[in-house]
Formats: C-alpha cells, structure tokens, sequence
C-alpha cells in the first residue's frame, strides 16, 4: 500500500464544496497545511467564526473523504475561526455558547462566557517565558501533588512541538477512540493525561502554524472524555505564542502558575509570561522558583548554582503569590527520565512535600479567587 501523501489528501478534499456550495475548500485556500504522521492526517479549515456551527457538515464532509483515502487511518479535522476567510451572505447571529461543566461563568462587557470543559471543575495552566527551566517537570510533579492532596486531577500537554507528557510519565500506545468523536485519555498514576506525543512518533517535526495548533489544542480539550475532574493541568509550551493565546481566548482558566529559576535572565522571559497573562486578564495564581538551590548529598552543603530567592522577589514587586521553592536534586532528574515522577515514586519524602505544599497553595489561590466576585474574569475577545 502506498504511502499516504499531502498531495493525496489535498486532491481529495478539491471534492469538497465550499461554504455556500462555492468552489472547493482547497482551490478557495481554506485548507491549512496538511500535516500526516502514521497513516493519520491532521489539518484545519478555515471559516468564518459566525458561521462555524453552520459549516460543521463541510467537516464532517472533509473528515470522510480523507478518511476513504487507502493507507488513511484517521484524520483530525477541525474548523479555525476567522472573520474574515470567506464573504457572508447577509447578516448572520454570532452563536452565544452555554458554560458547561463546572467553571465558573465569566463576566464583563456582555460578551458570551467561554465554554467550559465539560465536567471540569477548573483548568490550570503551567507556563514560563522560556525553555529549559523545568515547566513540564513541575507541571507533572504539581497534578501528582494535587492529586494526593485529595482532587480528582486531569494533565494536558499542550507543548504541540515539544510534547514530554509520554517519556515524563512512562506512558506508551495510542489513545483509543470512543462514542462519536472523542478519545479516551491515557492514564497512569492515577492521572487522566492528553499529549500530541500519543498521536504522533517522537521523532517526528512538527512543522505547526498558528491555525493547526490551534485546533489540536481545542480538540485535545474538548474532544477527550475527561470525565469528572476537579482541575485539569495544562502544560503550556515555552513563551508567549499561539498555544497561550488560545488558551486565553477560547477556555475559561481559573489560572496560571509561573514557573522560573532564580537568575535574572530567566526571570526577564517569566516577566513576559506573566505581562502576557495579566494583558488578556487571567489570573496569575503565583511563582515557583525551580532550581532554586543544591545541596550536595555527600556533604549537606547548599549551593545557589543560579543565584537564589529572584523568583520570590519578582513575585513580591509585581503583588503576586509565591508559591515555593523546590531545590535542584539528582532525585527529580533521574525520575523524570525514568517516567517515574517524585511524588509519586517518593511521595514522603522531601521533595515531594514541596510539590504538596506548592499545590496546597496553588489551589487555594483558585478557591479564594471563585469566592471573590471581584476577581472573575473577563470574556476577552481578540479582534
């Protein structure tokens, strides 16, 4: 059997009719690039954000075709919201969606609330302004740490480019389809996790542009049987691109944890993060400063490797939480490549009690913020 080829998927979808049975959506340049990996196709299509419900038939249209390709296994195929991607026929309502699951409504402006994740209680999301400060570890050891403090907890892993959730975790195999559209999420630890690592091969690039992340991310978040969860922690990729902006624009987060190490050059990206948050109104529910300390365990001695205490000073001068300190060991490497993450491979020990106190704190930080009426966020709308 042949291989499956872009050009194969392109010359199938000509046969697609476009909006208002005009042309078809290749030859009017609604199709994003078309990305394959394992005999499974991935691509977006681009329409108007008024009339994406209406439209949902020249998916599901576009999904069938593909899928009747030989050597075509699966296809994700997900509608981008644009304005301005084809002409409107007269004036159409913009659709209001209904909050489901259990976050909280937001408010300001008048504008439609951002629908929730359905039974998910609150979404979290784990961010710095770079790489290489240990987001995703802290991501991991933060739902572990959760989860023991007694909350049924999710983990998203939102790093389209640079998914770790799968090696982090030790967790092999593909997810498997259920019920109509959605997906079973992998588990392990007691952890209902999502990753693009599970769809396509480590080894492979991902050659991304904005319209296709977007839609892996919304269909990782709405397209998985998450079940009843209390918080879903979201592992956002490094900096202040597409992935957070989608985040801010089309979920109702209850807030974002900064992660950083003490020196100022990384303190100087975790300020662009935390400017990016509070800019689009999310609440930022603290710092964590990652590699904070050594201490050397042949001798006891502590080392400040990368200087020691910036994180909880820029969180004191900006007036935001901080939320722990959690040192740099050989234990929280080693077990990172192991797939076998502290809290739950040492759950009493020292580390591991950081990670319980910092979630002790992050979590708070979220209940005192529903309490408080004056802090509910805003429905923001990018134009």
């Amino acid at each position: 059997m042949p291989d499956v080829t872009r050009e194969m998927v392109l010359e199938k979808l000509r046969t697609v009719r476009g909006p208002d049975m005009e042309g078809n959506i290749v030859d009017l340049g609604l199709v994003s690039d078309v990305f394959i990996s394992d005999g499974k196709a991935y691509f977006s299509i681009t329409v108007p954000a008024d009339r994406a419900k209406e439209l949902e038939p020249m998916r599901a249209a576009a999904e069938r075709v593909v899928r009747e390709i030989p050597g075509v296994k699966a296809a994700m195929v997900a509608l981008t919201a644009d304005r301005k991607a084809a002409p409107q026929k007269g004036p159409v309502e913009r659709p209001r969606p209904a909050p489901t699951g259990h976050a909280p409504a937001q408010r300001g402006g008048g504008a439609a609330p951002k629908a929730g994740i359905p039974g998910v209680g609150a979404i979290i999301a784990v961010a710095s302004g770079k790489g290489g400060v240990g987001k995703s570890t802290t991501s991991v050891n933060l739902a572990l740490a959760l989860q023991a403090n007694g909350l049924k907890v999710g983990l998203l892993d939102a790093d389209i480019y640079g998914p770790s959730m799968p090696r982090l975790l030790k967790i092999s195999g593909r997810p498997q389809q259920i019920e109509g559209r959605l997906i079973r999420p992998m588990e392990n630890y007691g952890l209902k996790v999502m990753s693009m690592g599970f769809l396509v091969d480590e080894e492979v690039a991902m050659i991304w542009r904005g319209p296709m992340i977007q839609s892996a991310l919304l269909q990782m978040l709405r397209e998985v049987a998450w079940g009843d969860l209390d918080v879903l922690v979201v592992d956002m990729p490094p900096g202040t691109g597409d992935a957070q902006l989608t985040m801010a624009q089309q979920v109702p987060l209850a807030g974002a944890v900064i992660v950083s190490t003490p020196q100022d050059l990384a303190l100087v990206d975790a300020r662009k993060g935390l400017a990016m948050f509070r800019k689009v109104e999310v609440p930022v529910l603290g710092i964590v400063e990652n590699m904070s300390y050594f201490v050397a365990p042949d001798t006891g001695r502590r080392y400040d490797i990368f200087g020691h205490g910036g994180a909880r000073k820029e969180a004191e001068r900006i007036g935001v939480p901080f939320l722990g300190e959690v040192p740099l060991t050989m234990g929280i490497r080693e077990t990172s490549d192991a797939g076998t993450p502290l809290v739950a491979s040492e759950p009493d020990g020292e580390v591991a009690r950081v990670y319980r106190d910092i979630a002790a704190r992050v979590w708070g930080e979220v209940t005192a913020a529903r309490q408080d009426k004056s802090r509910a966020m805003p429905n923001i709308v990018f134009e």
